[in-house]
């Protein structure tokens, strides 16, 4: 999946949960559903969070996603993806 840079959502750039950028890899893709308007795809983070990303003309930006599940430990989820985060 290709990404604009600077590309913002509604939630911002990076994962609340773990810092790591919103057009970064790691992160998996779940599934992918194509719209009139190109596509809409479902990733994991990698600290666990269920991202949904809109891929258009645009770029694709995250434009929503879950907490991380409740089994990942805090210490996990608060950095385990590589750029400082928030302790979550």
């Amino acid at each position: 999946m290709t990404s604009t840079p600077k590309s913002t959502g509604a939630t911002g750039v990076v994962c609340p949960y773990c810092g790591w950028p919103d057009d970064g890899e790691p992160f998996r893709l779940v599934l992918r559903h194509t719209t009139a308007a190109g596509s809409t795809v479902w990733t994991r983070c990698g600290c666990g969070s269920l991202q949904v990303r809109v891929a258009d003309d645009r770029g694709s930006r995250v434009v929503t996603r879950s907490r991380p599940p409740a089994d990942v430990p805090p210490s996990r989820a608060g950095g385990a993806c590589g750029v400082g985060g928030t302790g979550h």
